[in-house]
C-alpha cells in the first residue's frame, strides 16, 4: 500500500532534488524513495563509502579545476558522484 505524507525540507535541498530528478528523467518521489531505501537498508555501511578528496596523490595539492572556495565546484562534484552511484545502482 502506498501512503501519502508531508515532508518539510530546506528550500535549497528541495530545489537540488527536483533538479536532479528532472536531469535523470524521474519523479521527485522516486528519487526520495531510492534515497530512503538506501538509508534504511541493512547494507547501509557498505553503500556509505569514503568520499575521495579532490587531492592529487602526486603533489598533495588540489586537482586541477577544483576551487574549494567555490561551493558550486564542490556541489558539482557531489552531483557527478551521485549520478555515477545511480548508474551503478548504488553498488
Amino acid at each position: 500500500m502506498v501512503e501519502r505524507t508531508t515532508v518539510r525540507l530546506p528550500e535549497e535541498l528541495l530545489r537540488r532534488a527536483k533538479r536532479k530528478a528532472a536531469d535523470e528523467g524521474r519523479t521527485l518521489t522516486s528519487l526520495i524513495e531510492d534515497g530512503l531505501r538506501l538509508v534504511v537498508s541493512d547494507d547501509r555501511n557498505k553503500a556509505k563509502s569514503r568520499r575521495p578528496l579532490p587531492v592529487s596523490t602526486a603533489t598533495g595539492g588540489l586537482l586541477p579545476g577544483v576551487d574549494i572556495t567555490k561551493f558550486s565546484d564542490i556541489q558539482g562534484m557531489d552531483d557527478l558522484e551521485y549520478a555515477e552511484r545511480m548508474r551503478r545502482g548504488f553498488k
